[in-house]
């Protein structure tokens, strides 16, 4: 994978009809977790840590943060955010993929200075099986 913009990496997320997306997002984090099993005893080879393959849990999660632009993705965050629901979501990671899912909005925060621009804050957890489809 060539240099990226860091710009096209998108958050898109499904309104009820299309996949829209989050408009004003200025920084954007993905990132992906996976929980170990340790299976470590006495007769482990060594004493090496051992791990049971496969056993744990996976997570993908999103941070971002950017400034209000377009009030009907404005308003499908918020309305998922206050209803706690699961929104199926699309991130595009340019040169590389889509990774799709369900995921619960788990944090919105709303900042602004008297001098500067209102200014948001939003973080996803997948809450479902999550793919990954190339470009």
């Amino acid at each position: 994978m060539v240099a990226q913009k860091g710009k096209d990496m998108l958050l898109k997320v499904h309104n009820g009809s299309s996949y829209e997306t989050v408009a004003g997002l200025r920084s954007r984090t993905l990132a992906f977790n996976a929980e170990t099993v340790d299976i470590t005893d006495s007769e482990s080879s060594g004493r090496w840590r051992e791990l049971l393959g496969g056993a744990g849990m996976q997570r993908a999660s999103m941070t971002a943060s950017g400034l209000f632009k377009d009030q009907a993705s404005d308003e499908t965050v918020r309305v998922a955010f206050f209803s706690a629901s699961l929104i199926e979501s699309q991130i595009v990671i340019p040169g590389f993929g889509t990774v799709s899912g369900p995921f619960q909005i788990t944090s919105l925060d709303y900042s602004g200075a008297y001098d500067g621009e209102m200014k948001f804050e939003i973080a996803l957890e997948s809450a479902g099986a999550v793919s990954f489809g190339a470009l």
